[in-house]
């Protein structure tokens, strides 16, 4: 039997309560998607960018280019049977609720406190204003192989597959929507590095 690959998706700050989430992961359940708008100004009889003759002249084709956001589409399984088999007393009563509870905490807002210490908006212990609930989105790193991304989880859906006695759900499919956070950090410029890397390597094999 095949040991799965894990996947980890954890908060990258202080929240009350931590949060992170380790879980099977198939790399080939994993959709990315990137889009970027070419700028072509005035380009002469509506042409999709200016004329070129040489490697020299690329750099004019376009005037400009902005770069979206790259998108994480993934699906993952949830399960608790194993653990209730090994005699896991949290798993047997609640199932994989809490690992859904926790997806669903890293998808609401935050609301900042004293000492940078971060709980859910919904709890309302800031102010009664939103202003003063300086409600934020959590900070997430994604890891997967040898990739480590920050991003925004901006989607959380759930479909339930099997309940224990009492109704809690002991294996769910959980699809997750995420965004990543390309700004000057750690995690962005460490990918950034590899991808150059992994371009080097892939020139220098031929494939």
């Amino acid at each position: 039997m095949a040991v799965a690959t894990k996947g980890v998706l954890f908060e990258y700050g202080l929240s009350i309560p931590p949060l992170a989430l380790v879980f099977d992961f198939n790399p080939q359940s994993i959709s990315r998607s990137r889009t970027v708008t070419i700028k072509t100004g005035d380009a002469p009889g509506n042409r999709t960018g200016y004329d070129f003759l040489s490697p020299l002249e690329t750099t004019r084709v376009a005037q400009g280019v902005e770069l979206a956001a790259e998108g994480f589409s993934v699906d993952i399984l949830l399960d608790a049977t194993d653990r209730m088999d090994a005699g896991d007393e949290v798993a047997a009563m609640f199932g994989v609720q809490p690992q859904i509870d926790t997806l669903r905490s890293m998808v609401e807002p935050k609301s900042q406190g004293p000492g940078g210490l971060q709980t859910l908006s919904s709890l309302g212990i800031g102010g009664a204003r939103a202003f003063e609930r300086q409600e934020t989105a959590s900070v997430l790193i994604f890891a997967w192989g040898l990739q480590l991304l920050p991003v925004f989880l901006t989607g959380v859906t759930q479909k339930e597959a099997l309940h224990l006695p009492n109704l809690m759900p002991y294996r769910a499919e959980m699809g997750l929507t995420m965004q990543v956070i390309e700004s000057n950090n750690p995690f962005t410029m460490a990918d950034k590095v590899r991808q150059t890397a992994m371009t080097a390597l892939n020139a220098a094999t031929g494939f």
